[in-house]
């Protein structure tokens, strides 16, 4: 049986190479750094580049992890798709690979859809994935989708799939819908992250598995810290600590800031690159993102330099 996954969970950042393929030895080392701190691998998420990737580089990045010996114990990747084809196809790789879980966006494309078209999109790919269908967790993410994850919809999934219908993220933003999703289902064994670290310390003592953050690529042991602490003595300075990272980041264009800082704290160039239709920062951005990340004392210790 698997052991579901809790704690903290990065989406994978997506290192690229000049000719913008992916480049799988900085991938691998990223994932062991990331692994070393107490993180897990939410691979192929929004801050992934996901939407960027093609299922057949899904496919050779996810089994080039496993063969550099990347726990699959430690990986939710990312399987969904506008295709149902595709996220099936994604879903039974990964599945049958010994992923932990998969993240599983709803199809992004048309908006306004019904919950009932939306069951049916899940239905199919457990249906068609079928008994070695690793856990699912629904990925709610409206701002991006237009398509919610409706607490009645996890009501009619978990009743028609209580064993692969594992959690959720919310990515929401919209803390009264993570109350809501852990009201009404954290007790009964459904696993729900709320996508900021920032709200650890409000999720936790409602039954949150942990956080599936972005910002888990820069700080991971010490958003760990705060999960792990989040009832002792020093949870709120944990917290403050935590929280000054992830505002340094959120203040613009996430993915490209990010990959800026590892490769500054890495001195490794090539990790600045990002697919179109994303840029990377230019110089004003670069040195107002270092004078800020200095200021709050920011590194990550142990990253394999280039």
């Amino acid at each position: 049986m698997t052991t579901r996954l809790r704690g903290v969970l990065a989406p994978v950042l997506t290192p690229f190479d000049a000719k913008l393929a992916p480049d799988v030895g900085r991938l691998v080392a990223h994932c062991r750094w990331l692994i070393d701190n107490h993180a897990s691998l939410a691979l192929f998420g929004t801050n992934s580049e996901a939407a960027s990737i093609t299922v057949a580089e899904r496919k050779s990045l996810t089994e080039a992890l496993v063969e550099a010996g990347i726990p699959t114990a430690r990986m939710m990747p990312g399987t969904g798709a506008c295709a149902l084809p595709d996220a099936v196809e994604l879903s039974r790789h990964a599945s049958q690979l010994g992923a932990a879980g998969l993240l599983v966006l709803p199809p992004f494309f048309f908006k306004g859809v019904s919950d009932d078209g939306v069951f049916a999109y899940y239905a199919e790919i457990i249906e068609r994935v079928g008994p070695g269908c690793a856990p699912i967790y629904l990925y709610h993410i409206p701002q991006f989708t237009q398509v919610p994850i409706t607490l009645g919809l996890i009501e009619r999934l978990r009743k028609r799939y209580p064993t692969v219908i594992a959690g959720a993220k919310d990515s929401s933003g919209d803390w009264a819908n993570t109350q809501a999703m852990l009201d009404h289902f954290a007790a009964d064994g459904f696993d729900v992250f709320p996508a900021s670290e920032s709200l650890l310390s409000k999720a936790m003592p409602l039954g949150a598995a942990g956080c599936i953050s972005a910002t888990v690529n820069m700080n991971p042991a010490g958003i760990h810290r705060v999960y792990e602490g989040w009832r002792g003595p020093q949870a709120g300075e944990l917290q403050a600590k935590a929280d000054a990272v992830r505002q340094v980041f959120q203040g613009g264009a996430m993915i490209p800031a990010m990959k800026h800082a590892v490769a500054t704290y890495a001195t490794d160039t090539p990790w600045r690159t990002v697919r179109p239709p994303l840029v990377p920062l230019d110089a004003p951005m670069r040195e107002a993102l270092d004078a800020k990340l200095r200021a709050i004392d920011f590194g990550m210790p142990g990253y394999p330099r280039g």
